[in-house]
């Protein structure tokens, strides 16, 4: 593959995907306040960030065994939803808190938190 082809396949990747974030603001830009746009910007974002949150605990299990577990991955994973939570309680910022407590989650298992 020639570097002609390598940059004409990333060109049409962008522009791809740089249509699919401005196609639906042309389309419903005249819709802005329809009130289904409106309950979809107000309720579908927090709805986003649980699943995203669901998805993340899935595996984790604090009383397993009738007992509290917090082996293997858990003690990392719940400090660092620990720290998002008041982190977002605090400043009221999405990115500051996914940030941050995906750093200290990836600092604490770099650490060897999570071997037990």
């Amino acid at each position: 593959m020639s570097h002609l082809e390598l940059i004409s396949y990333i060109v049409v990747c962008a522009l791809a995907t740089f249509a699919t974030r401005v196609v639906p603001f042309a389309a419903l830009g005249k819709q802005a306040e329809h009130p289904l746009v409106l309950h979809l910007g107000r309720y579908l974002p927090p709805a986003v960030m649980l699943v995203l949150v669901i998805y993340a605990l899935r595996e984790f299990r604090p009383l397993e065994g009738g007992q509290l577990n917090v082996a293997a991955n858990g003690l990392p994973m719940l400090l660092a939803a620990l720290v998002v939570t008041i982190l977002h309680v605090w400043r009221r910022n999405a990115l500051l808190s996914i940030v941050i407590g995906t750093g200290c989650y990836m600092l604490m298992v770099q650490l060897g938190w999570s071997q037990g």
